[in-house]
């Protein structure tokens, strides 16, 4: 009877279950590394009383902090991917964390079973750093009993990742640390949206952003009926791609680009907006134009109706070698069975690399860093579709408003946004367009700042842009 209070104390089950282990960089530096889940629990309230806390689902988390380091000064950065359905195995085996894969790139890819390696270049040099697997993905569930579906949308995903970002900091006494999120892909729609929550929910004032491969306004990338916005915005991409596969002969790239982007924002879309209203000649020069920035036959880009969709392109640069290039990386290529298709049915550059993460991971986290688990690590998964917009019924998905926002309230917020130029998923340019159109006073343009690498979505794939982008990130860290 004496142990009752103590364990009426005890939370209810399910309970965190995490695993501690020690290693040590290339440069000598000790850290530790935990892993496993962590209870996600929501107040309860019953007829208006409250009766507790209550698991709603465990969320998988890999943290690596610097041993000895003092933790007031010492800054904390919270990764994750996008998707939706991604897990946070890119940013962490392909350039955040202290180990990586090693596969080869484009054109050169490694046979499996592929490698590991010690990632010198690694952020924890200068940032404790911390994983997070949304719900659903990687090792994260609902708790039994509990519908995943709650967390699979906008405002369920941002609440539980921001409440998994609270628990941390609280739990680990870094409340006073430096404290950034790095995102990639949706990641960056949802690190933005967090920037804004995390400041009205908790008071949590962040210090950086690090967006990779951006995409706050899904109207920039939505080819959907009426809006032209992003056949112009993809255009210097195109241009980028078929400038790698040698469709513009000895140019260098920063010219073809130059020419793109001059197209691209000015006369390209007064084109599209004309419809039927452009002239004979009009045309023929929007057409003969469009084709020799893209690459394309000026018979296609006719017929298309100067509307070049990103997945016809992907499809249709390369049909004359019976070859497809990627949507994630525009220098991969790939074989479809059938030459004839308008769309490609797989993408050679997704392909390329979710084999080796898989491996990597799956080996990675039982023997290096001892934890097991007998569930499948979801990768990529579909299982949280259809992804819930209920938030955005009648207007494009969009978080410059609360990006904007968050800014404005806390002018100390830096952004750091990186672009593959051959990114066929979120675009340069249409982060560039996105980012002008940020609501925040002149003199806070300045607190943000672009990089662009020469590969993809994924452009750490790519070996001089990892180093680089290390030391990019290295230095928005410091900075």
């Amino acid at each position: 009877m004496t142990d009752a209070p103590e364990e009426q104390s005890k939370p209810a089950k399910p309970t965190d279950n995490l695993v501690t282990t020690r290693h040590t960089l290339p440069s000598g530096q000790a850290y530790t590394a935990t892993t496993g889940t962590v209870v996600l629990r929501e107040e309860s309230f019953t007829d208006g009383k409250f009766d507790g806390h209550k698991p709603k689902a465990e969320v998988f988390v890999t943290s690596y902090t610097l041993d000895d380091a003092d933790p007031g000064s010492r800054p904390v950065t919270f990764a994750f991917n996008g998707g939706p359905g991604s897990s946070s195995v890119w940013l962490h085996l392909g350039l955040l964390g202290p180990r990586r894969i090693v596969m080869g790139d484009a054109g050169s890819l490694l046979p499996p079973p592929y490698g590991l390696a010690d990632n010198a270049e690694t952020l924890l040099h200068d940032s404790d750093l911390v994983f997070i697997d949304p719900v659903s993905t990687g090792y994260s569930r609902a708790a039994e009993g509990e519908k995943p579906e709650a967390y699979h949308g906008f405002k369920g995903d941002l609440e539980s990742v921001g409440e998994i970002i609270r628990l941390w900091a609280t739990r680990n006494g870094r409340w006073m640390s430096p404290k950034f999120l790095a995102g990639e892909s949706y990641g960056t729609l949802r690190a933005s949206a967090l920037a804004e929550h995390l400041q009205e929910r908790y008071g949590m004032y962040l210090n950086g952003l690090m967006l990779i491969s951006s995409v706050l306004d899904m109207g920039t990338i939505r080819f959907t009926e009426g809006n032209d916005v992003p056949y112009a915005l993809f255009l210097p991409t195109y241009a980028a791609i078929a400038h790698y596969h040698g469709l513009h002969g000895d140019r260098p790239l920063a010219d073809v680009l130059r020419e793109a982007e001059e197209y691209a924002a000015r006369d390209y879309p007064w084109a599209l907006s004309r419809g039927n209203r452009l002239s004979a000649e009009e045309r023929s020069a929007a057409v003969a134009k469009i084709a020799s920035l893209t690459g394309l036959s000026e018979d296609y880009v006719d017929r298309v109706d100067l509307r070049i969709e990103h997945i016809r392109f992907f499809t249709e640069l390369l049909r004359p070698q019976r070859k497809i290039v990627g949507r994630l990386d525009g220098r991969f290529t790939g074989w479809d069975p059938e030459a004839g298709r308008e769309q490609f049915t797989y993408d050679p550059s997704m392909s390329a690399i979710v084999g080796p993460y898989s491996a990597a991971l799956n080996h990675y986290l039982r023997t290096e860093l001892g934890y097991a688990n007998d569930l499948p690590y979801e990768i990529l998964t579909r299982r949280v579709q259809p992804w819930s917009y209920k938030e955005f019924e009648g207007a494009h998905v969009s978080v410059v408003g609360k990006l904007s926002a968050a800014m404005r309230t806390n002018p100390h917020l830096r952004v750091h946004v990186a672009c593959g130029y051959h990114d066929g998923a979120t675009p340069y340019f249409a982060a560039e367009h996105t980012f002008a159109r940020l609501q925040i006073p002149a003199e806070l343009a300045g607190n943000i700042e672009f990089k662009y690498y020469e590969a993809g979505h994924m452009m750490y794939v790519h070996e001089e842009s990892r180093v680089r982008q290390s030391a990019d990130l290295a230095a928005f860290v410091r900075g």
